[in-house]
């Protein structure tokens, strides 16, 4: 139920205001739309009263003429505060705590990273600030080495505190810190190195000056203002974070955080940050290639030869399968489901993780827990996760969990008198204190710094799972629990049981559906009466809830159609089946197989197999719909035009439909049309036409324009080759135009392609885009969820769980899949700066399996499982579960393989 907030009247400038009683003056008039300057305080970490910039005057009551000045970031708002921000002694304060601030500031701005985005320039041209009176030599550091991901100059440090603040309070990071005092203050690491925290990128952000910046950027600079922008949506996890991606001369420069309240809020995590630079990759695939006949020219005349040769393989008398990919679009996916047909389309996943996503999604359908969105997490007081390691397989889910782990703490000095947005005073009062998280995982995982972790086996943690759902249900235990994990179930329905926003985690990436089901167990238990729990279900890539809504059948189906010689030809969308299947298993299918057509831009085992490979868009290229893990459906749009030759996936794919007769496809020529298609036939998919505005959606007659009105234009990029200004690109399957010109002002937010108002050019311009300072974007935030479950469920679920598992002697060591941020994803290894810091590949084992084994740390190990050899260094360690050895899912590890499963293990060689 929505929260009632209670109300007040502010007075300023002596005009009556309505705002929130329960926030700062700062927070009230930049709500309102006045122009506050502030550089410390920031919408997510709270009011710290450290530049001095935002300050006001206040006055006592109506007649006073005096006041006094006060900062608005540490002023409550009460009913009939009366202020002014225009008053002659506040201007003269801002301005002169401006002027204190850049004494030792460079004079760099035309060569600074930040410039043109800067706050620091916003802040100063907003105080009036023109002319430096200091003459005296300036305060000077040595910057810092970071690592891959962000620049570091000291030199232009403010000391707002807030980077120190985000990695260290929000983020839970503790490689970043300030040193030294008063003008001193040094903010970066005790030593150059790497920045430890998976969401470093953010400070980038964070930070009002340049002090940290994009390094991967800095690689390939172009100012700011010439960036072709577009609104889109991150492809690297199933979380459907929003994101800004900028593009200039055809090469993808950057990723920016888009808002979206209900999703990643103003942050982002490194991966998705930083993982886009395989869109520039010069082994990526941009021409088409027959098998044989080497590669083409991109022209018309391939053009037709492609839709020659897809016409053929597809109506020809050897039936065709179509192989769908959870990493491409719904349009995609659908268009190639048009092209096979219902019956011959399928999921290009693993067996299991096929299994596992239907599970999934039946569990979310069936209610009554709720999908939990992020903000939703953030917002939990107890949580309990179940077999995922979220940090690396949902990055910005670790960041949700960490502010659950604090909620409970903040709320309850708040209740004491605190206000929840004075950060300094909340942080000294909470200090370390925790609430209750609760995490069961086969090893240790980054949440341990605030959550209770037990290291337990699949089968373990499914049977905690199950045990926590009957003490909650009142239902006896069988008794077949350790007493150790007895204790530990009753203290987790405990807590769970005292909280007013219980929310349960697990997902498809631990392999196990006895763990899924544990889960949608103890989500169902706690959702009695009034209070729903929360469920939140993470899925492996970035459309798997998306391809598994169209209904795709299983991979293996699709094989053994090929195998047995009832399928000739395998269309295969933008997938590596080498990463579905033992290597041994699909050459076999390769063999078999009479022609395999792969769409795709990623040179990969399935490119070098496949007969012909047709060159696809990236997603910086094309427009289409991701469905996230909550089950919102986003559209993403293209920031640039396809290189020559170069097509969406959806667009070949209609194509190849209409040039092989298929009836179905004669009306789909463009992405509105695949839209409305998809709608009709898959009623629970409708909500996707409202997840934007159609093609043809004009502001007074006008498209929203991908460029800035300062960009420098299109004479000057191609000005070397002609000088003249053709016509910009068109673009039909969306409102945007390729261009600056176009409607002003503010857009509908899914068509949001940059944040910027007059007099802020920073990121901190949101706020002029929002309802409220930290809610939703004035007409709602992007996206149309899909699933919605009922609010009760069938009466006497199950609650009961597997019994201990009995392992035969000759049945082997369970092997599980260790995932990692940096080189489990299969986009972001080709980004160089995230391929720098992908781990060498190792197999974990606790020490007392290791003594049981012979095994030593260091030694090479050789794996047999699936039929596959894998060979491993091995890592000893006590961060893994006892009765299960951990595989990195990488490219010398878990990949191909259907994980867990069991296998045998043997010392090759000592170290």
């Amino acid at each position: 139920m929505p929260v009632e907030v209670s109300r007040a009247t502010i007075f300023v400038e002596g005009k009556p205001f309505e705002a929130s009683a329960t926030t700062n003056l700062l927070d009230a008039c930049l709500s309102l739309g006045f122009d506050i300057p502030y550089f410390c305080w920031h919408p997510a970490l709270g009011s710290a009263g450290a530049c001095r910039l935002c300050a006001v005057k206040k006055f006592a009551n109506e007649k006073d003429a005096r006041g006094r000045i006060v900062m608005s970031c540490m002023e409550p708002v009460v009913d009939g505060l009366r202020i002014s921000i225009d008053d002659p002694q506040a201007r003269e304060f801002r301005a002169s705590v401006l002027e204190w601030l850049m004494a030792s500031h460079p004079h760099d701005c035309p060569v600074c990273d930040e410039g043109g985005e800067c706050h620091l320039q916003d802040m100063t041209v907003m105080t009036g600030h023109v002319y430096r009176q200091y003459r005296f030599k300036k305060r000077t550091h040595r910057s810092q080495d970071l690592g891959p991901f962000v620049n570091h100059e000291m030199n232009r440090c403010i000391q707002c505190y807030r980077c120190t603040r985000f990695y260290r309070d929000y983020a839970g990071g503790g490689d970043l810190a300030e040193f030294a005092s008063r003008d001193r203050l040094f903010y970066g690491r005790h030593e150059d190195g790497v920045l430890e925290s998976p969401f470093s990128g953010n400070l980038v952000e964070v930070c009002p000056t340049g002090v940290f910046t994009d390094k991967t950027f800095k690689r390939h600079f172009t100012r700011k203002w010439d960036l072709a922008t577009a609104p889109s949506v991150c492809v690297h996890c199933s979380l459907g974070c929003n994101t800004i991606p900028g593009e200039r001369y055809g090469t993808l420069r950057r990723i920016r955080n888009r808002y979206n309240s209900r999703v990643n809020g103003y942050f982002l995590c490194d991966r998705g940050r930083f993982g886009y630079e395989f869109v520039n990759d010069a082994k990526r695939i941009r021409k088409a290639r027959l098998a044989g006949h080497g590669s083409t020219d991109g022209d018309d005349e391939t053009r037709e030869f492609l839709l020659r040769r897809a016409a053929e393989a597809v109506a020809g008398p050897h039936q065709a399968i179509g192989i769908g990919s959870p990493r491409a679009s719904l349009e995609a996916n659908f268009a190639l489901r048009e092209l096979v047909g219902a019956g011959r389309f399928y999921a290009g996943v693993a067996d299991n993780e096929w299994r596992l996503t239907e599970l999934a999604l039946k569990i979310l359908r069936g209610g009554p827990a709720r999908p939990a969105s992020l903000a939703d997490v953030r917002l939990s007081d107890a949580v309990l996760v179940l077999g995922e390691d979220v940090t690396n397989t949902a990055p910005l889910l670790d960041l949700a969990l960490r502010q659950a782990a604090r909620r409970g703490p903040v709320e309850a000095v708040v209740k004491a008198g605190t206000p929840d947005w004075h950060a300094l005073a909340v942080t000294d009062l909470v200090q370390d204190a925790r609430g209750p998280v609760f995490v069961a995982a086969t090893h240790r995982t980054a949440l341990a710094a605030v959550a209770e972790e037990f290291l337990l086996t699949p089968d373990e943690t499914a049977r905690l799972g199950f045990a926590v759902a009957r003490r909650i249900a009142g239902e006896a235990s069988p008794g077949d629990l350790p007493p150790e994990l007895e204790s530990a179930a009753a203290r987790i329905a405990r807590a769970l049981q005292a909280a007013d926003r219980p929310l349960v985690v697990a997902g498809v990436c631990g392999g196990d559906p006895a763990v899924l089901r544990a889960a949608a167990a103890a989500a169902r238990a706690l959702s009695n009466g009034k209070r729903k729990a929360g469920l939140f279900l993470v899925f492996p890539e970035s459309n798997s809830v998306g391809l598994a809504l169209l209904g795709a059948g299983s991979l293996k189906d699709g094989i053994d159609r090929v195998m047995s010689g009832e399928a000739g030809t395998a269309i295969i969308l933008e997938n590596d089946l080498y990463r579905r299947l033992p290597a041994g298993a699909a050459d076999r299918f390769f063999d078999k197989c009479r022609s395999a057509i792969l769409l795709d831009h990623v040179h990969h085992a399935t490119a070098e197999r496949a007969g012909l490979v047709v060159p696809a868009a990236t997603f910086a290229e094309s427009e289409g719909t991701l469905v996230n893990a909550e089950g919102r459906a986003q559209r993403f749009f293209k920031v640039c035009p396809p290189p020559r030759g170069v097509r969406e996936s959806w667009r070949w794919l209609c194509d190849f439909a209409r040039a092989a007769g298929r009836r179905e496809a004669a009306g789909l020529r463009n992405l509105d049309d695949l839209i409305l298609a998809i709608a009709a036939e898959f009623p629970e998919l409708a909500g996707i036409r409202e997840a934007a505005p159609p093609a043809g959606f004009r502001i007074h007659g006008s498209k929203v324009p991908r460029e800035s009105q300062r960009s420098s234009g299109r004479t000057s990029i191609h000005a070397e080759a002609d000088v003249r200004e053709g016509a910009p690109p068109l673009d039909l399957d969306s409102p945007l135009a390729f261009s600056m010109e176009g409607a002003p002002g503010i857009p509908p937010s899914p068509l949001i392609p940059r944040f910027w108002r007059p007099g802020w050019n920073s990121v901190q311009s949101v706020n002029k885009y929002q309802a409220g300072i930290g809610g939703p974007l004035r007409d709602g935030d992007p996206g149309r969820r899909l699933i919605e479950p009922p609010a009760s469920t069938s009466p006497g679920f199950s609650v009961d769980g597997p019994r201990a598992e009995t392992v035969g002697a000759g049945e082997g060591l369970l092997f599980v899949p260790v995932y990692q941020i940096f080189g489990s994803e299969e986009l972001s290894v080709r980004a160089p700066a995230v391929a720098s810091l992908i781990p060498k590949p190792v197999l974990l084992l606790h020490p007392d399996d290791a003594v049981m084994l012979g095994i030593g740390s260091g030694d090479r190990v050789e794996l047999e499982v699936q039929g596959e050899t894998l060979s491993l260094p091995a890592k000893i360690t006590a961060e893994m579960c006892r009765g299960a050895a951990g595989v990195p899912v990488a490219p010398s590890g878990a990949l191909g393989l259907d994980l867990p499963a069991r296998g045998k293990i043997r010392t090759v060689r000592k170290p």
